[in-house]
């Protein structure tokens, strides 16, 4: 139990109000009257009912998971993770990693807790990967992440030298209403069904709901256009993942996603394969030039081009660039690991972050906040969240190199602004299995190969050195 200091009430009324409702959720699904409803169909289950089966696999998993956790625990891990928000919000806030450290300690310690009590106390780190991304394990994503990283440093300080020889110019002044009218028009146009769904504004884009009640949110920085219209393709991605689930199971493992890193590709591949393309800006330079025509009247096609796909040295995660960003994610897998490992101390956490910045990404962040204090994730203790990140542009970048074979004018497509053939691609390779697969068995399934690091590597160099090295 973390106490909250007396003039932040409110914050300890809304982490007792969570504890009780997690507490009730915990209740209501392991509540011995459904345990032996499940039990019974399983009894009773015809073989030849395949969808059935699933819904029983993963409901079973789900239960069987929840109800090795006492209330008592589920209550007060509910408490804690609402208390410890508010802790790193002030400790970022003042760039104060020590008045932050104890409560990270307790969070670290209720999620060994909660491993053991699930049965995976020999390693704990396993079970909170496969919370995000059923079948993932600590060894199979430190080897894919280890070729990766081999891969892509080098790659990477290769691209960043090229970027000092590139003139890319600074989008400024910006109207916010033209920048939300044009960017509607491209998210309605990407296939996104705004009778089931709608696009508002929060200070984080984030995408919730199902596919028949999809809530996406995106910003808006006059000096930086580029930011409101990527955040919200990649919304889109993920809201279309939604809207493309079986309708008729709604409510079910069979209309869920198969994990984060699956979402996590949806979206990706909408906001980079498709959205930084020339294939995709030849289609929609000329609609970006009517609503802003004097911002961009000295701005040629290629310098335009070169502003979507900027490479350079960021410490922030959320606004790293396409070639960079996985760094970012290796980053803290690396760290996760070794706190779970008992390799490394909550103390030393962010000296720790800083080699790793400079190894990583050729930079050390200014300060804590910069730097170790920078992600929310941690503060509600959603360990093994971060590689779900990574697995997902790994997958996206296997995904579009399948679909440009399956589709070989897909390039002319989109150009021409027809986005349906794509998103169909997408619905019968990914949307319509729901929870039926794993990420690995769905790579497997989607792409003919397993879940690896070169289509990323070979699509990033393809792109991103070309565009460099012809400027």
């Amino acid at each position: 139990q973390v106490n909250l200091p007396v003039s932040n009430a409110s914050a300890r009324q809304r982490a007792e109000q969570c504890a009780a409702i997690a507490e009730i959720r915990h209740r209501e699904f392991t509540r011995t009257e459904f345990r032996e409803k499940i039990e019974e169909i399983e009894e009773n289950l015809n073989p030849e009912d395949g969808e059935l089966a699933v819904i029983l696999r993963e409901v079973r998993r789900d239960l069987d998971r929840a109800t090795k956790l006492p209330s008592e625990f589920v209550s007060r891990k509910a408490n804690h993770q609402s208390t410890s928000y508010h802790i790193w919000v002030k400790a970022r806030k003042q760039n104060d990693f020590n008045s932050y450290a104890p409560t990270l300690e307790a969070t670290l310690n209720i999620a060994r807790e909660e491993a053991s009590l699930v049965g995976f106390e020999a390693n704990p780190y396993d079970y909170h990967l496969d919370k995000h991304d059923p079948g993932i394990d600590a060894k199979s994503v430190s080897e894919i992440f280890d070729k990766l990283s081999k891969g892509l440093v080098p790659l990477s300080e290769r691209i960043l030298a090229l970027t000092e020889k590139k003139e890319i110019p600074e989008l400024l002044g910006f109207p916010e209403t033209k920048q939300e009218t044009f960017l509607r028009e491209v998210v309605a146009n990407l296939g996104f069904d705004f009778s089931r769904g709608r696009l508002d504004i929060a200070v984080h884009p984030f995408c919730s709901g199902n596919g028949t009640d999809t809530r996406m949110t995106t910003r808006y920085d006059p000096d930086n256009p580029l930011d409101s219209l990527f955040s919200s393709i990649h919304e889109t991605g993920h809201g279309l993942y939604e809207q493309g689930l079986p309708a008729k199971w709604l409510g079910t493992p069979l209309g869920e996603a198969a994990g984060m890193a699956v979402h996590e590709s949806q979206s990706r591949i909408w906001e980079n394969q498709v959205g930084r393309s020339r294939a995709f800006w030849k289609h929609w330079e000329s609609r970006f030039r009517e609503f802003f025509p004097e911002q961009l009247k000295e701005i040629s096609s290629e310098a335009l081009y070169s502003a979507i796909n900027k490479v350079s040295r960021n410490p922030i995660r959320v606004d790293a660039d396409e070639v960079t960003y996985n760094l970012h994610v290796i980053l803290r897998f690396e760290l996760e690991q070794a706190l779970f490992e008992n390799a490394l101390k909550i103390s030393d956490l962010p000296a720790a972050w800083n080699e790793k910045a400079k190894t990583l990404l050729g930079l050390v962040p200014a300060n804590d906040t910069e730097g170790v204090l920078q992600d929310v994730h941690w503060s509600g203790g959603a360990f093994g969240y971060f590689p779900s990140y990574c697995l997902g542009n790994l997958l996206a970048a296997q995904l579009w190199e399948t679909v440009k074979s399956d589709l070989p004018d897909l390039d002319y497509l989109i150009e021409k602004g027809e986005h349906k053939p794509f998103l169909s691609w997408l619905n019968r390779k990914i949307h319509v299995h729901g929870r039926k697969m794993n990420l690995f068995e769905l790579t497997e399934h989607a792409t003919g190969k397993k879940l690896s690091s070169t289509a990323l590597l070979e699509y990033l160099e393809s792109r991103y050195l070309r565009l460099y090295e012809e400027g």
